[in-house]
């Protein structure tokens, strides 16, 4: 499924030939390598495209990335049409609007080219243009009617993972709250890894979405619905973003670094997709629904104390402890003071007083049911007053 051999990139870990090509990602075809991004024309005609719209935000225009796009496009006689107003934590409002672009053009294939944001926007624009309605009609699993849009994705950071999932994560416009809305049928056709594209995040980006990354690989791990294959999606995610992490803040340019956090954040993505996500998450989106903490930032202060809070559970801290030959709780907190991301909730400005309403709203998220201890609103306020 993939172009490139990516066992050079994995050739010194003990997994299976066909965890590490992705074989059980099936609607979405992998392509991995440096400069893969140019064949994207190729397999566009694939489709029968004529004209396509890509999704996309001005840091993105501003990297040079969309260029290469448009001339493999170009080269493929593909009309383009392109939406970069993405803005990060897109809302149902800014799907909408994309929607609309996409509807008054008459695009036959869509391309998210960036983060997690550009990619859940263009998601979310195809539910609208194919099957009508708001975000908020698709909440949940497998509630759109109609097939979509031929879907491509280009991550230019390694982080979400939405690359290999079916979900797009929106936020409702008028409460804030996160909406995952999924569909086989939203899945992209082919996701193109290219790790040249993540070179020209800034530094604090990298370090973020490497947190999510590593987040999403932990939490998969352990969730209620794990599966024996996603469980070795996300082992396989966490050593390749745990071995690259330190190097790839200390020297951004080195593409053996950024070749494996892509590749870890895209098995944790496909790990997600079976087994979904847990309290770190449903903890983290409050933060930043009311206080504008970076997802990555907030999944990532929250992850060692829901690992401490699991790890009361027998078993899950048994698979905690064949992860890493130290603990694993410690192991974050390292990777937080290489990213340099503060890990007290005090120094968001984040107070006693708030910690209920948090507590009330955490309770709420949906990524809370998968956790392997359940949790309630009192437990969540146990864990915000230990990230103080």
């Amino acid at each position: 499924m993939t172009n490139v051999d990516v066992y050079d990139v994995c050739n010194d870990l003990d997994f299976s030939k066909d965890i590490i090509n992705f074989a059980h990602l099936s609607p979405t075809d992998v392509i991995f390598g440096p400069n893969c991004v140019r064949i994207i024309g190729e397999k566009a005609k694939d489709f029968n495209a004529t004209k396509a719209l890509i999704v996309t935000d001005s840091g993105i225009l501003n990297a040079g990335h969309l260029d290469i796009v448009l001339e493999s496009m170009r080269l493929a006689n593909i009309e383009c049409v392109v939406y970069s107003e993405v803005t990060e934590n897109p809302t149902s409002s800014d799907v909408n609007d994309c929607a609309i672009f996409a509807k008054s053009n008459s695009v036959d294939l869509i391309l998210g080219l960036g983060g997690g944001s550009s990619l859940d926007t263009a998601k979310g624009a195809n539910f609208i243009i194919t099957n009508g309605g708001e975000m908020k009609d698709y909440r949940g699993i497998d509630k759109a009617s109609n097939d979509m849009l031929p879907f491509f994705a280009v991550p230019t950071t390694a982080g979400t993972g939405s690359e290999c999932q079916s979900f797009a994560i929106i936020s409702d416009n008028h409460t804030h709250e996160k909406m995952a809305c999924g569909d086989k049928r939203a899945a992209a056709k082919i996701a193109f890894l290219d790790p040249l594209l993540t070179t020209t995040q800034p530094l604090k980006i990298t370090a973020q979405t490497g947190i999510d990354a590593i987040s999403h690989s932990i939490e998969s791990l352990v969730t209620k619905t794990k599966t024996d294959v996603s469980e070795q999606y996300s082992r396989l995610a966490f050593k390749l973003i745990n071995r690259s992490f330190e190097n790839v803040i200390k020297d951004p340019e080195n593409i053996n670094a950024r070749s494996d956090m892509l590749l870890g954040a895209a098995y944790a993505g496909t790990a997600i997709e079976c087994s979904m996500l847990g309290a770190a998450h449903a903890a983290a989106n409050p933060l930043t629904a009311k206080f504008s903490i970076p997802h990555g930032v907030a999944v990532g202060l929250m992850l060692p104390h829901v690992i401490k809070y699991n790890s009361l559970h027998n078993e899950v801290a048994r698979v905690y402890g064949s992860l890493i030959d130290q603990c694993l709780s410690e192991r974050v907190l390292e990777l937080l003071n290489i990213a340099k991301i503060k890990v007290s909730l005090r120094e968001y400005g984040i107070s006693d007083n708030d910690l209920s309403g948090l507590s009330d709203a955490a309770a709420t998220q949906w990524t809370g049911n998968f956790n392997p201890r359940g949790v309630i609103a009192d437990d969540f306020l146990a864990l915000y007053k230990s990230a103080l």
